[in-house]
């Protein structure tokens, strides 16, 4: 028992030390193994002895790691902190990676948010379209939420076409042709014209790249068009362009001698 009670003046204990700062023993013992805050002496009985001075030390791995340090960067970086400017330095650069943590986590926290959102529209529990929402989601896709409106035929078939590179540039064709049949509209230009014909044959090269020339994907395509549950505003604005686009379609194939289809063009 006497090497108990053989502690020196100025001395504490593991146990004192772990109590005085309200960490556990193994804590101790850890960081002591780690390299981080090891003791200033030991015992004759083997037992490790800490001084004020690692008291100090161990406020600050417990700030540090407070803050979102990792040990291996506190055991890196702590030693050299002899100036308030290192101190400075080190919450800089911590700070910057707490940013970016915070942007992650804001940016998961909306693409749940907008999930759930998709999930309570839709009529039935689909996982393999859920994780089409997930992946747009991550593409950072504005028009994720049109997925939930196709079929499972449809959804398999553009997996089977387009990757997520392709997806996105295909889709970016579609939004510019529908931006420049409202423009032509709103121009005057009339659709019959040959800038019309021109770019009703460029407009339909683009659905048959979307459909590979299925005849199924492309009533699909004509009844996606009349859903009433699409987000109004997309509605509105392709609204808005198939008063250009369908008089364009039917001029090119009026001139072409062919009707690939009997109801309207989307």
């Amino acid at each position: 028992m006497e090497k108990y009670r053989a502690i020196p003046q100025g001395y504490m204990t593991v146990g004192e030390v772990a109590k005085r700062m309200d960490v556990t023993v193994r804590t101790l013992q850890h960081y002591d193994k780690e390299g981080l805050l090891s003791p200033s002496a030991l015992s004759d009985g083997g037992r490790r002895l800490y001084t004020d001075k690692d008291i100090i030390k161990l406020h600050q791995i417990l700030s540090l790691k407070h803050l979102g340090f990792s040990l291996d960067h506190i055991r890196d970086r702590l030693i050299p902190l002899a100036s308030p400017a290192d101190v400075a330095q080190i919450l800089s650069e911590q700070a910057a990676v707490i940013r970016e943590k915070i942007a992650g986590l804001t940016e998961s926290l909306s693409a749940i948010e907008a999930l759930k959102t998709e999930v309570l529209e839709m009529q039935s529990v689909d996982f393999k379209k859920y994780a089409d929402i997930i992946i747009n989601l991550e593409m950072k896709n504005d028009f994720y939420w049109l997925i939930k409106h196709f079929d499972s035929e449809t959804l398999d078939h553009i997996r089977s076409r387009f990757d997520r590179e392709s997806g996105l540039v295909f889709l970016k064709k579609f939004l510019h042709f529908q931006d420049e049949a409202i423009r032509l509209q709103e121009s005057g230009v009339p659709a019959e014209s040959q800038r019309g014909i021109q770019f009703a044959e460029a407009y339909w090269d683009l659905i048959l790249e979307f459909t590979g020339g299925d005849a199924a994907m492309l009533s699909k395509l004509l009844q996606m068009g009349e859903n009433d549950e699409l987000n109004q505003e997309w509605k509105q604005k392709q609204d808005r362009a198939n008063v250009f686009i369908e008089p364009a379609l039917g001029a090119y194939f009026s001139n072409l001698g062919v009707n690939p289809f009997q109801e309207e063009v989307i």
